[in-house]
């Protein structure tokens, strides 16, 4: 066991065998393969790369981005060399991963249940039981303008602060200051963002 745990990949492929296992059991429920099954599995999904996605929003801005004024300018390029670019990577692809899933989870319940989250609750016509459609379509609409803010704004930016992509001291200076406003402005958005979800599934799920 030490061995498969002193190894990141092989920690990971064993975490995925028992979450695929455990997803195959709950395919023998009463639901077996329905759609509300596939809604469970899109929503599993959704989760798994939201939580890679919103941590890293989180370490960047609880950790990296406060901490890095007081490293010494010599171990500075450990992590703007190594430790960023990684992250970086997942974070990106996290914040794909999570809206693509979460447009699946969206079109397995159906045209009308899109129709009226994307509308705000609007679609034909808005009445007293369409007040969780608005606060779920808010939180939809946070989360696209957070995953548009990662691949538009943050990433561009990054990789002129890193040096990924040329660009001289000035240019690096104002792209880093860009990518940090930018990612403090998506963990501004992020808890009404996961407020508006977490909160419609019990209420109104």
């Amino acid at each position: 066991m030490a061995g498969i745990l002193s190894n990141f990949r092989n920690t990971m492929i064993l975490s995925v065998i028992l979450a695929l296992i455990m997803i195959f059991a709950y395919s023998q429920s009463p639901h077996g393969l329905d759609i509300t099954f596939w809604q469970a599995v899109f929503r599993w999904m959704h989760v798994v790369f939201g939580i890679l996605w919103i941590g890293l929003l989180y370490y960047f801005n609880f950790v990296q981005i406060r901490v890095m004024p007081a490293i010494p300018a010599e171990l500075k390029p450990a992590v703007s060399k190594y430790v960023a670019p990684e992250a970086l990577f997942w974070f990106r692809w996290a914040a794909l991963c999570t809206v693509l899933a979460g447009i699946c989870l969206a079109a397995t319940r159906g045209h009308g249940y899109g129709a009226k989250v994307f509308t705000l609750g609007f679609a034909g016509g808005y009445g007293p039981d369409d007040r969780g459609y608005t606060l779920m379509g808010i939180g939809i609409y946070l989360a696209l303008i957070m995953f548009l803010n990662v691949w538009g704004v943050i990433w561009p930016n990054q990789k002129i602060a890193l040096g990924i992509k040329e660009a001289d001291a000035d240019a690096k200076a104002k792209a880093a200051r860009i990518a940090m406003l930018a990612s403090r402005t998506n963990t501004l958005l992020s808890l009404p963002m996961l407020t508006s979800m977490a909160m419609y599934q019990t209420l109104f799920g």
